[in-house]
């Protein structure tokens, strides 16, 4: 019985038979149930991404979340391309792919890369809550210093008495 050579390897043409049939059957599945775009559009007075969804559905991202894409071009940006079932986006100027599904579940790059979003993240809340923890201390101070006033009264000295 002659053999299929695939790469290195070589077998037979019942095995590849069996193969094929598993794959096809697999790839009929994946249709099922991956999540796979209609159309995929950028919006340059946003800086967004749309992708519109097989299912009605309409997911949006913000291009600065997305590896490869917050520093580019926008018209770099907007020649995004739809892979062959809808599944995968391509910026062939840019070097760029991405699944459907893992954008729409929040992979927006590199395990890497999304660290560095946490990081980012996770500091402007920090500088948030500081920033809204010293107003708070701030006027906490000046009602203390003022007999709950909120604002400091205007004739008042350096201790928050009234001046002589």
């Amino acid at each position: 019985m002659a053999g299929i050579k695939a790469g290195k390897w070589t077998i037979t043409e019942e095995e590849f038979e069996r193969q094929f049939a598993e794959a096809t059957k697999r790839g009929e599945e994946a249709m099922k149930t991956e999540i796979r775009a209609r159309e995929a559009r950028y919006d340059r007075k946003s800086n967004r991404l749309i992708i519109e969804l097989m299912n009605g559905a309409t997911h949006i991202v913000p291009c600065e979340l997305i590896q490869g894409l917050r520093d580019a071009d926008p018209k770099e940006i907007s020649a995004v391309e739809l892979g062959p079932r809808g599944a995968s986006l391509h910026w062939e100027k840019l070097d760029q792919d991405f699944t459907v599904g893992g954008l729409v579940r929040g992979v927006f790059g590199t395990k890497k890369w999304m660290e560095q979003l946490k990081r980012g993240r996770r500091r402007v809340k920090s500088k948030a809550r500081t920033t809204t923890a010293r107003k708070s201390g701030r006027e906490s101070a000046i009602k203390a210093n003022n007999g709950g006033r909120k604002t400091p009264a205007s004739s008042t000295g350096k201790r928050g008495r009234k001046a002589a």
